[in-house]
């Protein structure tokens, strides 16, 4: 079941990355059905393994990635937006299934390269934003790729 989670997770991932490229929108239509879909699967991969320590770790990791984005959303919701805080929900349910060592790596992989890419958008003068979805999805892949 949790191969099937990530599975899922890696084609709303590339979609969501380009649709994010292109628009600069997270569709709800998208994200949240990934997540409730992520979220059921990895129940059920728990249950399955018997395991609910993963679980548990799921949902710690979404809830650490989710709640700085929150705070930052409600302090300044141009710099992320309703769709960025529920990505960084949805990255940090997979990455916490992996594990602390994942959500570390994979949220500061995302910082990372967020902030590479703002810095390059700086540089051509667009003003320094940027979507934040690919960087944060590759920041996750980054560290689920590393942890295995």
């Amino acid at each position: 079941m949790a191969v099937l989670a990530f599975a899922v997770f890696a084609v709303a991932s590339a979609a969501l990355a380009a649709i994010d490229a292109r628009t600069r929108r997270l569709p709800d239509a998208l994200v949240l059905p990934a997540a409730a879909i992520a979220l059921v699967l990895l129940l059920l991969a728990a249950i399955c393994r018997d395991d609910p320590a993963r679980l548990a770790g799921a949902l710690f990791g979404a809830g650490l990635l989710l709640a700085p984005a929150l705070v930052v959303h409600a302090a300044r919701p141009a710099a992320w937006g309703g769709g960025d805080v529920k990505l960084a929900g949805l990255v940090g349910l997979h990455l916490g299934w992996r594990g602390m060592d994942a959500v570390a790596l994979g949220a500061a992989a995302g910082a990372l390269l967020s902030g590479a890419a703002g810095a390059g958008a700086l540089s051509v003068r667009r003003g320094g934003e940027i979507p934040l979805g690919p960087p944060l999805l590759a920041g996750c892949w980054w560290g689920l790729a590393a942890t295995l």
